[in-house]
């Protein structure tokens, strides 16, 4: 298997990292983008692509690496002065409000504790590409717990609640405010609704081998199917049996659903290790870096059921190397915040070395994180660029 690409003689032991995914970790095909100062350094692709070679164009479903996404627009918004983070979700969606909602705050949405992890009302079939059905169903929901005092994953539900803020606040969809403002000016292979020309482009996901252990919140959802695990997996109107199909690519969803690659993923996040500008486009202003960055809600995840944190709306490092693999998440340094998606895929801003990662790829690891093959590219990276890391843990300076 031949890897193609360009790789600055600094980082070239990324590029032997990728080429061990393909030779002894079972990596089918994926690409790895890291720029530094603005600059790219690595530029790497390689494998197959449903049958095809993987090309530099080739793009893929990237799950919930389209949370980072969807969390952009909303602080872009924010960096405008045109939405308040701490104001109540009901002055932009006054729907919103009923059946104990009254008092969540817009941050409570980016930040994963707003309570509504999963729709209780059941989900008719193909009503996920639905978006004014899916946001109706929110709206009149119940939260599991009261918002703003735990936080629990909110998978299949992000995009609806931050997207439909940002709708309200920008006058239109969630896919076109991010076209215009984030990946239109950026150049970005990202697509929150994949035009249909692109579709020869896509390379299909290949579902993870099930492993001697299953994630806790995988656990839960079969032994206890009314769970709020249980409505997660088997409540999205099909959704999850249909992410392949044009029908799904066409739709919107902002927290899952996006299709990119790995150059996608890391040149979105340049402009955010920069101080919220590149190459003359601010997209945030500089104080809002830090507040994308902040931790908010860290600790029992309600959802996954293992240790999580966030900043409002990314996924931060958890020094959890101490878990089983199945549950592990991302290992960065402090600075750092981005997001992973289902199987592995990820997209990350490190300020303090000025550095963007992405990792892009087709077969999808067992964990809720990022598997060993995309862990091995982030860990390489920071040896690069001169990090140690604490015991199995975060890196640091």
């Amino acid at each position: 298997m031949t890897v193609e690409g360009s790789c600055a003689d600094e980082f070239a032991e990324v590029r032997a990292e990728f080429e061990r995914n393909f030779a002894e970790r079972g990596e089918v095909g994926a690409g790895v983008h890291v720029t530094v100062e603005g600059e790219t350094v690595v530029d790497l692709w390689g494998g197959d692509a449903g049958g095809r070679p993987w090309t530099e164009d080739t793009i893929t479903h990237v799950w919930s690496c389209t949370k980072g996404a969807t969390a952009l627009c909303a602080h872009v918004l924010a960096s405008r002065g045109e939405l308040d983070l701490d104001a109540p979700v009901t002055r932009y969606w006054p729907e919103f409000g009923q059946n104990g909602k009254a008092d969540t705050l817009v941050r409570h949405l980016l930040s994963h504790q707003a309570g509504l992890t999963a729709w209780r009302e059941p989900v008719p079939q193909s009503g996920m590409f639905d978006w004014e059905l899916m946001t109706d169903l929110l709206a009149r929901q119940e939260p599991f717990w009261t918002p703003g005092t735990r936080h629990g994953y909110h998978a299949l539900t992000f995009g609806h609640l931050v997207g439909e803020v940002v709708r309200r606040v920008a006058g239109v969809s969630l896919a076109e405010f991010f076209e215009k403002e984030v990946s239109g000016p950026l150049g970005l292979d990202f697509w929150l609704t994949l035009p249909e020309d692109l579709e020869p482009l896509v390379a299909p996901t290949i579902p993870a081998s099930r492993g001697e252990t299953l994630p806790k919140l995988y656990v839960a959802a079969m032994t206890r199917p009314e769970s709020m695990q249980g409505m997660l997996l088997t409540n999205s109107g099909g959704y999850l049996a249909a992410t392949d199909t044009r029908e799904a690519h066409a739709a919107q969803y902002g927290a899952v659903g996006g299709m990119s690659n790995a150059r996608g993923l890391a040149q979105m996040y340049r402009p955010l290790a920069l101080g919220g500008e590149y190459n003359g486009l601010r997209l945030v202003a500089d104080t809002q870096v830090p507040v994308m960055s902040s931790v908010v809600s860290a600790g029992h995840d309600e959802m996954l059921l293992a240790p999580t944190r966030f900043s409002l709306g990314f996924m931060k490092a958890v020094d959890s190397h101490y878990l089983p693999v199945e549950d592990r998440a991302v290992l960065m340094s402090e600075d750092a915040f981005g997001h992973s998606g289902m199987g592995g895929s990820l997209g990350f801003a490190a300020p303090d070395s000025r550095m963007s990662f992405g990792y892009a790829m087709t077969r999808m690891g067992q964990g809720v994180g990022v598997n060993e093959r995309g862990q091995s590219l982030v860990d390489a990276v920071y040896r690069a660029l001169g990090y140690r890391q604490a015991t199995g843990g975060l890196w640091f300076r």
